[in-house]
């Protein structure tokens, strides 16, 4: 988690820089649903990793929630 949190803090603003060279602004306005679909991610993702130990059946849930927020994300209008 440490590792990813890392290159997380890392592209985010690079992303926006190299982005503002190229000519397509990504500015970080997030509308409601994408924040609460990382809030459910992250919420999921510690409490899988809050005992320092994996199992299958953790990873079945970890895949069925990334699942259903990429079909909720497929699905949601405009």
């Amino acid at each position: 988690m440490g590792s990813s949190l890392l290159v997380a803090l890392l592209i985010a603003p690079v992303l926006v820089l190299v982005g503002q060279a190229m000519g397509y602004p990504m500015d970080l306005n997030f509308n409601p649903f994408e924040i609460v679909a990382v809030v459910v991610a992250v919420v999921v993702a510690n409490l899988i990793s809050l005992d320092g130990k994996s199992n299958w059946l953790e990873g079945i849930l970890l895949l069925a929630t990334y699942v259903i927020l990429g079909a909720a994300f497929y699905f949601q209008p405009g």
